[in-house]
């Protein structure tokens, strides 16, 4: 089937395609216009700003955090309101299967869930194959292991952890690698409650920034797409700039991807300690090119935060709002559930100020990634709303009238003149997320990328004009248009497929079955064990 989208905005900065024009599709792919011959089908995109599906490399969507969520909070669903709301409140308000609709309404057609527990990747799988439309992605979490601290307390050669990251990757159907506050799971099992950069675990003797490099070189020698996706030290805590300051400094001219930033934001100047350091920290991205960063931006009101941090979210449970959380431990990380409302409260005020002033303040939008770390600073559903603020000053400006001026005095952001533009919009949510996962298929319109296409009705309304795009395709599928969904279709799960040597595979398997009684087919589960026997799309390492 060949369709036409015809007079449009296209903007491809991949392609260097920044105007008005047309736009082919051939069946499930872009296509250069063809020499003659009319199209089956017409789509009128006069008015209307052309992008690529939108990427998202920062999501819980999936896996056994996510579920325990929506179990701790029932009465975020929407069967259990008396007064049911359009809009859930969080990750716990709605199924998977709504949250691949959620997406596609907002022209989003891929998505990574950033924490898989290699002990729980089946589960991980038969969430994300219920989630209809877009196609999805995972990150192994390592970092915390007794199987990988054993080996770098051993002193085990590179080689080596290499294979036990290719072995992680390829087991779980992964498409990269995540470690969560390096050790910190470790040391909090010895009663540990704080753990830095240069803390060494107990009963291993190796320290967080000796698990991070280890892990870092293993991922850039198997030539993994992702850099190393580093959830830092300290996350929340005052004077948390210092940990993320260091982190970046341990890049050594090596890719490293710092996640959700913004709760690493934290100064500690004022009468609370408690301050802006994004100017700070923009800088020091902005002169260290082989970091990239997503943001993890805050919004106003209810929400659920989900972590396999569980140092950190056992310390977070005495500020649940509603007062209860679940804390529970693994092997790995563990991790836990704590509901969180942010308010315009001082506190609430500079987190929100935080992640703008990151995202405004850092020069490269090929380097600074849109997330909320949902639901952590805000559900996915408010990303419409977070584009008007980065797109227009004015938008900022209505809202920091209404915020404590005590917070917005530790603050640069109300200095800032800078406004996103459609082009360096398409570029964070579309063509660098590509380019850093390593999905040369996608991201940008050229001919023969899959055709992922968000079209939008210009509005001056802007967070209305990317909340519900006027058409959406997906492989050539129109399924969504005028804001709402009109076919439905299952996508697939990219991952890649590393090749570990044998013998590593059967040290592990001498491992896991004097270890845990196990044999390593828990984790190597058949493709025709997912719901739907969801089709995996494998990426090639880049080596």
């Amino acid at each position: 089937m060949l369709t036409k989208i015809a007079g449009g905005d296209i903007i491809d900065p991949v392609n260097g395609r920044l105007g008005r024009g047309d736009l082919w599709i051939r069946d499930d792919k872009i296509a250069a216009a063809p020499a003659g011959g009319a199209a089956d089908r017409t789509i009128d995109a006069a008015g209307c700003v052309v992008m690529a599906g939108a990427i998202d490399i920062h999501s819980h969507i999936g896996g056994g955090n996510v579920n325990t969520a929506r179990l701790l909070l029932p009465e975020q669903h929407a069967a259990h309101q008396a007064r049911p709301t359009t809009t859930p409140l969080s990750n716990a308000g709605w199924s998977t299967f709504q949250t691949g609709c959620l997406y596609a309404k907002m022209g989003f057609t891929t998505v990574v869930e950033p924490a898989m527990s290699p002990g729980a990747a089946l589960h991980t799988h038969l969430e994300l194959a219920d989630i209809p439309i877009i196609d999805k992605a995972t990150l192994a979490i390592l970092g915390n292991d007794d199987f990988l601290l054993s080996m770098i307390r051993d002193d085990a050669s590179s080689q080596m952890i290499e294979d036990y990251v290719a072995w992680t990757v390829a087991s779980t159907r992964a498409l990269g690698v995540k470690v969560i506050n390096a050790g910190a799971a470790a040391a909090f099992k010895e009663n540990v409650r704080t753990f830095s950069l240069d803390d060494v675990v107990p009963s291993y003797g190796v320290s967080s920034r000796k698990i991070v490099k280890a892990l870092q070189a293993a991922v850039d020698s198997l030539g993994v797409p992702h850099p190393l996706h580093v959830h830092c030290n300290n996350l929340g805590s005052p004077g948390s700039a210092d940990t993320a300051a260091a982190t970046i400094a341990a890049a050594e001219g090596v890719p490293l991807h710092l996640a959700h930033l913004q709760f690493y934001g934290y100064g500690t100047e004022g009468k609370r300690r408690f301050s802006s350091a994004a100017a700070r920290l923009a800088e020091l991205v902005n002169a260290t090119p082989e970091v990239t960063i997503d943001i993890g931006q805050v919004m106003f009101g209810q929400t659920v935060t989900v972590s396999s941090d569980v140092m950190r979210q056992f310390s977070a449970r005495g500020s649940a709002r509603p007062k209860k959380s679940v804390i529970h431990d693994g092997d790995g990380n563990g991790g836990g559930i704590v509901p969180y409302s942010y308010g315009k409260d001082f506190y609430g005020a500079m987190q929100w100020a935080i992640g703008l002033e990151l995202f405004l303040l850092i020069d490269d939008p090929w380097r600074v990634f849109f997330t909320t770390d949902h639901p952590n600073g805000a559900p996915f559903t408010a990303y419409p709303a977070l584009f008007e603020l980065l797109m227009s000053r004015e938008a900022r400006t209505k809202m920091i009238a209404g915020l404590p001026k005590s917070a917005m005095a530790l603050s640069t952001l109300a200095a800032v003149d800078r406004e996103y533009t459609f082009e360096e919009i398409a570029v964070m949510t579309r063509a660098a997320p590509a380019k850093l996962l390593g999905l040369t298929d996608r991201g940008h319109l050229g001919a023969g990328a899959i055709a992922d296409i968000a079209v939008y009705r210009r509005d001056g309304n802007i967070a209305k004009m990317l909340g519900q795009a006027a058409y959406v395709f997906k492989d050539g599928d129109l399924v969504v248009q005028d804001g709402e969904i009109t076919h439905y279709r299952w996508g697939k799960a990219l991952r890649l497929n590393p090749s570990p040597d044998k013998a590593m595979v059967r040290r592990l398997e001498d491992y896991h079955q004097q270890r845990y009684g196990l044999s390593l087919d828990w984790f190597n589960f058949p493709d025709s064990a997912i719901a739907r026997e969801q089709p995996f799309g494998e990426v090639a390492c880049r080596t």
